[in-house]
């Protein structure tokens, strides 16, 4: 059965204050996914000593790696990726629109790869939303439109999935599952979803969205020594097979 995880990495940098990729690549082989989408990665950034996290944990993973940078400083970059051990292609990567009225906030994007499980295309799109409730609103409604779930290439099945910062009240989860359904909500299992903080986890603002055609069977949030201390997120892990 496909697994796929998300997992916001905090650039690798534990509750610990410890830079580890090592230690986060050990999260994820741990949890055996065929499919990752992660957020807060650094690539050559000095404050994480240059290193390219992306394709680091790609190597350790033994998975394709296809990065998206949604802020660049010169030779630094700082975003997001889809790794995987499937056949793959890049269809898209861009950055998400902001709040015009708070011009100094992060920058945000978006990264599209197609996956072939049993001979099937499915769309995986991996996002990291902002923190201010309006821009978050204005960044989903720009995903759920021609740009990102309409384009003609998105057909079903579809899988949206990261970061969003919103809870399953906001009005971004309204907007998304408007499109999409949340997976947590159709899982066979009442497992544990919530993602932040990782010590002691309270919030849901990592969520997974499907279309028809993606069947879920399990979403939950591996809650163990080395997950709590790893990121300040959990990874959220999805079981699913294609309809």
């Amino acid at each position: 059965m496909p697994r796929i995880v998300t997992y916001n990495v905090h650039r690798c940098v534990g509750n610990d204050r410890r830079l580890d990729v090592a230690r986060i690549a050990a999260v994820l082989a741990s949890l055996n996914p065929d499919i990752v989408a992660l957020q807060e990665l650094d690539v050559g950034r000095r404050r994480t000593g240059h290193v390219d996290q992306a394709h680091e944990i790609g190597q350790r993973l033994e998975m394709a790696c296809h990065f998206h940078a949604a802020l660049k400083v010169e030779e630094e970059q700082y975003g997001d990726a889809i790794l995987t051990s499937y056949p793959e292609r890049l269809v898209k990567t861009g950055p998400l629109p902001g709040y015009d009225r708070m011009r100094a906030l992060e920058p945000r994007g978006a990264l599209w790869v197609e996956v072939e499980i049993e001979g099937r295309p499915v769309q995986i799109i991996n996002t990291h939303l902002g923190l201010i409730p309006r821009e978050q609103q204005i960044q989903a409604h720009y995903l759920a439109g021609p740009d990102w779930l309409e384009h003609i290439d998105c057909q079903a099945p579809t899988i949206l999935l990261g970061d969003f910062n919103a809870t399953a009240t906001s009005v971004v989860y309204r907007t998304l599952t408007a499109h999409l359904r949340s997976a947590r909500r159709l899982s066979r299992h009442k497992s544990p979803t919530s993602t932040f903080p990782s010590p002691l986890p309270v919030l849901r603002i990592d969520h997974v969205f499907v279309s028809p055609g993606i069947e879920v069977h399990d979403v939950t949030a591996p809650f163990n020594p080395l997950t709590r201390v790893a990121s300040d997120h959990l990874p959220l892990v999805m079981d699913f097979e294609v309809g």
